[in-house]
C-alpha cells in the first residue's frame, strides 16, 4: 500500500527520492532476543530515521523513515530477525514522512 503522497528529498546530483514512513509492528518470539539491537543497527546501516521498542504485549514496534527501498530493506530484516528470534509476522503501516526524527534510537 503505497501512501497518498511523499515528501522529496533532494538527493545526489539531480535525483529526488521520496521519503516515506513505515510503522512496523514484529509478532512472534522477538523479546530478549536481541531483536532491538539488531533492528537498530540494520536501519543505522540503511541511513534510515527513526526509533525501536519493546511493547507490553510482547510485540516489537518500530517506526522508521527514508527511502521505500531502504525501508523495504528494513521490513526485510525485521522478517529475518536475529539468530534467536522466532518472528510470526510484521504488521506494516506506510505513510508520508513527517520529517521530525533524528538518527536511530532504542526507546522505551
Amino acid at each position: 500500500m503505497r501512501p497518498a503522497r511523499a515528501r522529496p528529498r533532494r538527493g545526489e546530483g539531480d535525483t529526488v527520492a521520496l521519503v516515506e514512513r513505515l510503522h512496523g509492528f514484529v509478532h512472534g518470539d522477538v523479546q530478549g532476543v536481541g531483536f532491538r539491537y539488531f533492528l537498530m543497527r540494520e536501519a543505522r546501516r540503511l541511513g534510515l530515521a527513526g526509533w525501536v521498542r519493546n511493547r507490553d504485549d510482547g510485540t516489537v514496534e518500530f517506526l522508521a523513515e527514508g527511502s521505500r527501498a531502504d525501508l523495504q530493506r528494513l521490513k526485510q530484516a525485521a522478517e529475518r530477525g536475529p539468530s534467536m528470534a522466532r518472528v510470526q509476522s510484521v504488521e506494516e503501516r506506510w505513510s508520508a514522512a513527517a520529517g521530525n526524527l533524528d538518527g536511530f534510537d532504542l526507546t522505551g
